[in-house]
């Protein structure tokens, strides 16, 4: 859990920085695939040959939940305001639950009420007015919402399943390879002459690359593996009030404190409905513990 809450911190500021100082500053494409190569970087010294199966599945892994998603994320700008984006990424905790439940062949109520619940709090904290023409542009944020679901619940499941004792530091710099395997082409085919050009640019650049992706989707992606499914699906929507929080401290933008406050209370019982539920028949034994 302290991963989850760390990478959350450590998103709120790095969404920030990108809305201040690299929105329509820097290619969207050029900002992705720097981000993608120096993670890599971090962990290129450690990385390991392993068996073709287990790269195959990182190498898909990486190239979905970051490669693919960058792209679905930042071609929404282009059909939808920012505040409509904002309102569609909601929905991320209700596809990790679903995704879960259908692998694991079951399904856990108690979660699917808490991913709902979150949903609702993001939405009391996020919602703005929509425009009357955005169909288009919710699929595209839905697609980035699911390959960031798809790619957390696989990298969960894949490492519930490995037989070989392997340091996930070791095998991650695969994941970041097949995020690099969409970022390139997509920035030769679609991205633009928008380059950094202040020492300002490519020093958020560097730590979005090395801190933020580098580091962040390790902790996050290992904090997955050690939480259950549901407390994972309620934890994608805490970013927004610890982004929210951010913006109105060192930006001092305007932000509403009575949905802050409410929508928060909201994701805090959504939490509560995670807690892994005692037997009374075997105590001390927790049910979901490990899901």
């Amino acid at each position: 859990m302290q991963y989850l809450i760390g990478v959350t911190l450590l998103w709120a500021f790095s969404f920030s920085l990108i809305g201040v100082y690299l929105a329509g500053q820097v290619d969207a494409y050029f900002a992705v695939l720097l981000r993608v190569l120096l993670a890599l970087l971090v962990f290129l010294p450690f990385l390991r040959p392993q068996p073709m199966a287990l790269i195959g599945k990182l190498l898909a892994l990486g190239a979905v939940q970051l490669g693919l998603m960058y792209l679905f994320y930042y071609q929404s700008f282009l059909l939808l305001t920012v505040p409509e984006v904002l309102v569609f990424t909601i929905f991320t905790p209700v596809y990790i639950t679903v995704l879960y439940d259908l692998l694991q062949r079951r399904f856990q109520y108690r979660y699917m009420l808490a991913a709902l619940v979150a949903v609702l709090a993001a939405a009391i904290m996020r919602y703005e007015e929509l425009s009357t023409d955005y169909w288009l542009g919710f699929a595209v944020v839905q697609g980035a919402n699911l390959c960031f679901a798809l790619g957390q619940v696989g990298y969960k499941v894949l490492m519930a399943r490995q037989t070989i004792a392997v340091p996930q530091y070791q095998l991650f710099g695969w994941f970041y390879i097949g995020a690099a395997l969409v970022a390139l082409p997509a920035w030769i085919l679609l991205g633009k002459a928008q380059y950094p050009q202040t020492a300002l640019h490519w020093g958020v650049l560097l730590w979005l690359g090395l801190i933020a992706s580098g580091g962040g989707y390790f902790w996050w992606n290992k904090g997955a593996t050690m939480v259950s499914s549901g407390m994972l699906a309620v934890m994608n929507n805490m970013l927004i009030p610890a982004g929210l929080v951010v913006n109105l401290v060192l930006w001092n933008r305007d932000e509403n404190l009575l949905s802050l406050s409410a929508g928060s209370l909201l994701l805090l019982l959504s939490c509560m409905l995670c807690k892994p539920v005692r037997n009374s028949a075997k105590p001390g034994v927790a049910n979901g513990q490990t899901n």
